[in-house]
C-alpha cells in the first residue's frame, strides 16, 4: 500500500513534459568556420540509429477531499450511504506499454474508493503476447446495518433497539495466471481468497422462544485453489479444471448484563431475563471439485455445448453454549435458571451439476434451442449433543444424524422463426421437476418427509425491428405447478416483459419497458399471492454526439403486493403477512460543455434522483447532484461535486437523515 501511495504521489512529476535537450551548437559553430574548414559531404559520419523507445506511461489519478455534514439518524445514514470524510484517492487508471520489453507488453492498474470508502477496488493486469496473462482483482466492501426497525419484534411498542445489526468488512482477492494465451493449448493457475470479519447484534433464542439481543462477533475465510487447461481447436473447445477449497466460519455471542427479552409479559408468573451468555460456533471444512466445459460445432448449422461440475464438501462443527437467567418455558411448564449445551457434528455432501445445450439452424430463418440441466446432492451428517437445562437435575443426551436429498432438473426447448426481415417470433416449453427428502418436524411423528417439484411453463415472445428507428422485444411465461419445494416459491405464475426503443431523431431516442408478474399458490395452508408491476420510460438527447450537451431522464412506476399465511410463534397460531407498496423513481441528468478554444474545456453536470413510496412502509429519498470539471493545465483538471442525500419515513420518523457531501480535488492526466 505504501508503494502504491508513493507511485500516486509521483504522478504530477511523471505527468510533466520531458525536458527538451539543449540545442546543438554544432550548426552555429560550423557557420562561423571558413568554407575550407567545413567537413565535406562525403566525409560526414552516417547518422546514428534512433534509440529504442522506452516504456510509455498513460492514465489519470483523481486525488481530493470529501466533506460530510449529517443531520438526523447517523446509523441510518451509514446503513444507506456510508461515505466517509477525509482525503481520498477517488480513482486511478494507469497503463504502461513497452513493445521492446522482454517481460511485458502492457501493464494496467485500476482502482477506486481508496481512503476508507465502503467499496474499494483494485485491479492489476500484466501480459506478454503468447507468453502469459496475469490478473489480480481485489475488493474491500463494508456492510453496515443498524436500523432499529430491522428484525425488531418490539417495534410496535416504539422500542427502537436493534435486534439484528451488522458492521462488517468483506474482502476478496482473485488471481489468475494464464500461460500461452491465444494458442491452442493454454494452461492456467488461479487462487481466490474471500474473508470477512466484524461485529454486530444477534438474537439469542431460548427454549421458550424468547429473544435477547446480544453482542456478536464473526470471522470467516475461504481459500480456493484451482488449475486447468484450455484447448482451442477449429471446431472444438474444451476447458478442464480441478481445484480445492478450505474454509472456516466462527461466530460468538456474548452478554454480561441483565437484559429483558422481546416478550415482556410474564409467563408462568415469571418475568424472563438473561444475565450471562457465552455462545460459540466453530465450523471447519474443505472440498475438492472437478469441472469440464466443452463446445463443439461439427457443422455450420449445429452447435453443442455442455458443462459438468462435481464437488464433495465436508465440514466439522463445534458448538458450545452457557447461559444464566430466568427462562419460563410455557411448553414444559418449567422455569429454567441455567442452560448449557455442547454439540459436535460433521457432514459430507457429494454434489454434481451438469448441463447440455444444442442449437440447430436447419434453414436460414429458423433456430431451435434445446437445453437440459440437473443439480443433484445429498447430505449425510452425524451429531453428538449434550443439552443440560438446570431446574433441578434434568439432563438430555441426544445423539443422532440427519440426511438431506435434493434432485433438481430442468429441460427447455424453444424455436425462433424469422417470419419477415422485420419480425421474429419465439415459442417454447419448459419443464422443471425434482424431489427432496428432509428431516420432518417433531410434531409430525416421522423421521423424514418428502418434497416434490413439478412445473410446466409455456414460453412466448417476439421481436420487431423497423430499420434503425424502432425496436420492440417481448417475452411471456405462463406456468402451471402441482408441487413446489418452498412456501415462497413461484407456483402458478404469469410473467411478461416488453422492451422498446424508438429513434425519433439522430440525436433523440426514447425507451420504454413494462414488466408484470402474478403468482398464486392454491395450497390453502400457504396461499402465497403476489402481484408485481413495473412501467418505465426513458429519454436520451445528445445533439452532435454529445459534444456540447447531453440530457438523460428516466421514470419508473412500480407496485407490489403479497399475501402469505404463516404460523406465529410460540403457539403456531395462523397469521396473514400482507405487504404492499406503490413507488415512483426518477432520474434526470444534464451535461453541458461550453464551446472553448483548445482541446479541453469546462464541464458541468446537474441532476439527481428521487424515490417515493406509499403502502406498508412509506419512504421518500432525494439525491440531487452538481459536478464541475475545469481544466487548469493541459494535464491537470480541477473537479468539485456537491450531493445531497435525504431519507424520511412516515412510520419510522426517527430513522430519517439529511446529509450534504462536498468533494473537491485534482485529476492528474498523463
Amino acid at each position: 500500500m505504501r508503494h502504491l501511495i508513493f507511485c500516486l504521489a509521483l504522478m504530477p512529476l511523471v505527468a510533466q513534459d520531458a525536458p527538451k535537450p539543449a540545442g546543438d551548437p554544432a550548426p552555429a559553430a560550423q557557420a562561423a568556420k571558413p568554407e575550407a574548414e567545413k567537413p565535406k559531404a562525403e566525409e560526414a559520419k552516417p547518422a546514428e540509429a534512433a534509440p529504442a523507445a522506452g516504456p510509455t506511461v498513460t492514465g489519470s489519478v483523481d486525488l481530493g477531499y470529501r466533506f460530510v455534514t449529517n443531520g438526523g439518524n447517523y446509523d441510518a445514514y451509514r446503513s444507506v450511504v456510508n461515505l466517509g470524510e477525509g482525503p481520498k484517492v477517488f480513482g486511478f487508471d494507469l497503463s504502461i506499454t513497452s513493445p521492446t520489453s522482454r517481460f511485458y507488453d502492457k501493464i494496467n492498474l485500476f482502482g477506486s474508493g481508496w481512503g476508507g470508502d465502503p467499496n474499494q477496488t483494485l485491479r492489476f493486469d500484466a501480459a506478454k503476447q503468447k507468453l502469459y496473462d496475469f490478473r489480480v482483482d481485489y475488493r474491500n466492501i463494508a456492510y453496515y446495518n443498524f436500523l432499529g426497525s430491522f428484525a425488531n419484534p418490539a417495534i410496535d411498542r416504539n422500542v427502537f433497539s436493534t435486534q439484528q445489526g451488522f458492521d462488517l468488512r468483506r474482502r476478496t482477492i482473485d488471481m489468475v495466471l494464464r500461460f500461452r494465451p491465444g494458442t491452442w493449448i493454454s494452461p492456467y493457475l488461479a487462487y481466490t481468497r474471500n474473508w470477512g470479519e466484524g461485529r454486530g447484534v444477534a438474537d439469542y433464542v431460548t427454549g421458550s422462544v424468547n429473544q435477547y439481543p446480544v453482542a456478536s462477533t464473526t470471522y470467516d475465510k475461504t481459500d480456493q485453489f484451482r488449475g486447468g487447461v484450455n484447448l482451442e481447436f477449429a471446431k472444438f473447445h474444451v476447458t478442464l479444471e480441478q481445484g480445492g477449497t478450505i474454509y472456516k466460519d466462527d461466530q460468538t455471542l456474548s452478554n454480561g448484563k441483565n437484559i429483558s427479552g422481546a416478550r415482556t409479559t410474564p409467563s408462568l408468573d415469571q418475568t424472563a431475563f438473561l444475565t450471562n451468555l457465552i455462545q460459540a460456533e466453530r465450523v471447519r471444512g474443505s472440498s475438492i471439485f472437478e469441472r469440464a466445459i466443452a463446445t463443439w460445432t461439427p457443422f455450420s448449422w449445429v452447435d453443442f455445448s455442455g458443462s459438468f461440475l462435481y464437488s464433495q464438501p465436508k465440514d466439522d462443527v463445534l458448538y458450545t453454549q452457557a447461559a444464566t437467567g430466568n427462562f419460563p418455558d410455557p411448553r414444559t411448564f418449567q422455569v429454567l435458571t441455567s442452560q448449557s449445551m455442547y454439540a459436535a457434528a460433521n457432514s459430507n455432501q457429494p454434489h454434481s451439476t451438469g448441463n447440455i445445450n444444442l442449437e440447430l439452424r436447419p434453414i436460414r430463418r429458423v433456430r431451435i434451442l434445446e437445453s437440459w440441466m440437473t443439480d443433484r446432492y445429498h447430505t449425510s451428517s452425524s451429531i453428538a449433543l449434550n443439552n443440560v437445562s438446570f431446574l433441578t437435575t434434568p439432563v438430555f443426551a441426544n445423539p443422532g444424524g440427519d440426511r438431506l436429498f435434493v434432485n433438481y432438473s430442468r429441460q427447455q426447448v424453444q424455436a425462433n422463426v424469422e417470419v419477415f426481415s422485420w419480425l421474429t417470433v419465439r415459442g417454447g416449453w419448459r419443464k422443471v421437476w425434482g424431489d427432496a427428502q428432509v428431516r420432518a418436524p417433531l410434531e409430525n411423528g416421522v423421521q423424514y418427509q418428502p418434497g416434490n417439484l413439478d412445473q410446466q411453463v409455456g414460453l412466448l415472445g417476439g421481436q420487431i425491428r423497423m430499420g434503425q428507428k424502432l425496436w420492440v422485444n417481448g417475452d411471456a411465461e405462463l406456468a402451471s405447478t402441482s408441487q413446489v419445494y418452498f412456501r415462497t416459491s413461484l407456483a402458478d405464475y404469469r410473467k411478461g416483459t416488453i422492451r422498446a426503443r424508438y429513434q425519433l431523431f439522430n440525436s433523440l431516442s426514447l425507451t420504454g419497458n413494462f414488466f408484470a408478474l402474478t403468482n398464486e399458490n392454491p395450497n390453502p395452508a400457504v396461499r402465497f399471492d403476489l402481484q408485481n408491476y413495473q412501467e418505465s420510460v426513458g429519454l436520451l438527447w445528445n445533439p452532435k454526439n454529445g459534444q456540447r450537451i447531453t440530457f438523460m431522464a428516466d421514470y419508473t412506476r412500480s407496485s407490489i403486493e403479497s399475501n402469505l399465511n404463516y404460523a406465529s410463534l410460540p403457539f403456531l397460531s395462523p397469521e396473514l403477512s400482507n405487504y404492499h407498496e406503490n413507488s415512483h423513481t426518477g432520474t434526470a441528468v444534464i451535461d453541458v460543455a461550453p464551446p472553448v478554444k483548445g482541446k479541453y474545456g469546462p464541464k458541468l453536470q446537474l441532476g439527481g434522483s428521487f424515490y417515493t413510496s406509499s403502502g406498508s412502509r412509506p419512504t421518500s429519498f432525494y439525491s440531487p447532484i452538481v459536478k464541475l470539471n475545469v481544466p487548469v493545465h493541459e494535464r491537470v483538471q480541477f473537479f468539485t461535486e456537491w450531493r445531497y442525500y435525504g431519507l424520511s419515513e412516515a412510520l419510522y420518523s426517527n430513522e430519517g437523515f439529511r446529509s450534504n457531501i462536498f468533494m473537491t480535488g485534482l485529476r492528474l492526466v498523463r
